[in-house]
């Protein structure tokens, strides 16, 4: 796990360094937006496990979006997305005596969210708000939620991070999909590239 970690951050820190060197992103524009990233579900509550409380009941795993940015201004954009998620817990962390208790996420999300930039040569912040549709199966097994169904559910997406680069043209960001009928919501570490498209 450890030199995995490693690899991603020598990975993260090569590219951003090297930005500068790639054919960027106008501000202002269309383009195709490509990240991948570190998920992880938890339940909305703080709860008591009971004996489980140093136990891993949150479930992690993979994340994959593609996105279309619409640049309206320097600061201002859409972005229709879909996105998968897929989540699970390690089927061995559990005591025989306890319930097994966990949070995972496997769903194709679909959805549009607006994104305000500060428009800033090499490191941009920004922040995106929006709504969208999960379809996939939803499972929040805790003390005070039984929630597990395959269906669809509405999500709302909420993120913010760096956009870097000479055209700021790389994307390090985290991200949060709350899923109220669930009771359950993902966190996501992410990097991205922007293509340009006209």
């Amino acid at each position: 796990m450890k030199l995995t970690l490693r690899n991603f951050l020598i990975y993260t820190i090569f590219t951003v360094l090297f930005s500068f060197v790639s054919k960027a992103q106008p501000r202002v524009g269309k383009s195709i937006n490509a990240s991948i990233g570190f998920a992880s579900s938890s339940s909305y509550y703080i709860e008591d496990y009971g004996s489980q409380d140093q136990l891993d009941v949150m479930g992690s795993g993979l994340y994959v979006q593609a996105e279309y940015a619409w640049g309206i201004t320097s600061w201002f954009g859409i972005k229709p997305y879909a996105a998968t998620i897929s989540t699970k817990i390690d089927g061995e962390q559990f005591y025989l005596d306890q319930p097994r208790y966990r949070v995972t996420t496997r769903a194709l999300l679909v959805g549009g969210k607006a994104r305000i930039c500060a428009p800033i040569p090499w490191v941009a912040p920004f922040i995106e708000g929006g709504i969208g549709a999960s379809f996939g199966k939803f499972q929040t097994f805790t003390p005070a939620v039984n929630f597990n169904k395959n269906t669809v559910l509405m999500h709302i997406p909420i993120s913010f991070g760096l956009a870097v680069g000479r055209k700021n043209n790389i994307e390090l960001g985290f991200s949060g999909y709350f899923h109220p009928a669930a009771k359950q919501s993902t966190g996501v570490f992410s990097a991205g590239y922007n293509f340009p498209i006209d």
